[in-house]
């Protein structure tokens, strides 16, 4: 073999070997990448993981505020329920409910509505009701009045209204862990003096299994609304929900004292509980305190 060609064959071989370790280089790097693209999906699937077992952990929270204020047979609308449903739901949210907010509610409406919150209730959920607007009560019952509603005579309250207890009743039923209800309904409705008789206020309304319920006044007793945006009910229950590391029924009980004290006794509202256990409405310090 001459000089010439032995030094092209050397050249060659030198080339090849380059090139042979350039692609074994490309073939490391690129195992080297596919492994850490590999390990990164790892730790984000596990991520994901992580954040649905943390949400799975965590109870429902379910809410259902309904505020109603124009009413045909009324004088006027009344201005406080949408004011106190808007803001209530904003709270919540913050709080972490699942909030179905219904405004100027129908008959219809309020049946949809009360179907859509317990078709979600399971065994764990945390499930809160507001309804802001007139209440009325018949049979020994109290009723949330629709603004379609049409009252000439008290049977007509139990025909048109959707009771309190029932609601609480389908909770029960589906098993819910703890059942709140803020009832702002206390007032003069418009359809008392069609009544032969008829009785101020909603009536006593006894709290089933695991449940707390808390009424902008005493039974019998009705109230005039306040000249503020919201309602001393929902003003101050707005101040005690965000207060930190308290109970529910801590904050019911906070938000009665402050209404009984800033009416100087001529607005007392009405607690009554069967809670079994300490639920929190925020979700994170229920978190750390279960």
């Amino acid at each position: 073999m001459s000089f010439d060609k032995a030094k092209g064959s050397r050249h060659s071989f030198i080339i090849a070997a380059a090139a042979i370790a350039t692609v074994i280089s490309l073939g490391l790097g690129a195992h080297a990448a596919l492994n850490k693209i590999s390990s990164d999906a790892k730790q984000a699937v596990s991520n994901l993981g992580d954040a649905a077992g943390a949400a799975a952990a965590q109870p429902a929270r379910l809410a259902l505020v309904i505020g109603n204020s124009r009413y045909p047979d009324a004088n006027a609308p009344l201005v406080q329920p949408i004011n106190d449903a808007r803001a209530l739901t904003a709270s919540l949210r913050r709080d972490g409910f699942d909030v179905d907010v219904v405004e100027d509610a129908n008959k219809e409406d309020m049946r949809r509505a009360v179907d859509r919150l317990t078709a979600k209730v399971r065994p764990d959920s945390v499930v809160l009701l507001f309804y802001g607007g007139y209440g009325v009560q018949a049979g020994r019952q109290s009723y949330m009045i629709p603004v379609d509603a049409t009252i000439w005579r008290e049977s007509d309250v139990r025909r048109h209204g959707m009771s309190i207890e029932s609601v609480l009743n389908a909770l029960k039923d589906r098993g819910a862990r703890a059942s709140l209800v803020v009832l702002d309904a206390s007032r003069r409705n418009p359809y008392e003096r069609r009544f032969r008789t008829y009785s101020h206020g909603l009536s006593p309304i006894d709290a089933p299994q695991n449940a707390l319920i808390l009424s902008s006044a005493t039974p019998g007793k009705v109230v005039d609304d306040s000249t503020g945006e919201n309602s001393a009910l929902v003003s101050e229950l707005l101040k005690n929900m965000n207060a930190q590391g308290l109970g529910v029924e801590q904050v019911f009980t906070r938000t009665r004292l402050a209404v009984t004290r800033s009416s100087d006794g001529q607005q007392v509202p009405m607690l009554s509980s069967s809670l079994v256990e300490d639920i929190r409405l925020k979700a994170t310090a229920e978190k750390a305190g279960s």
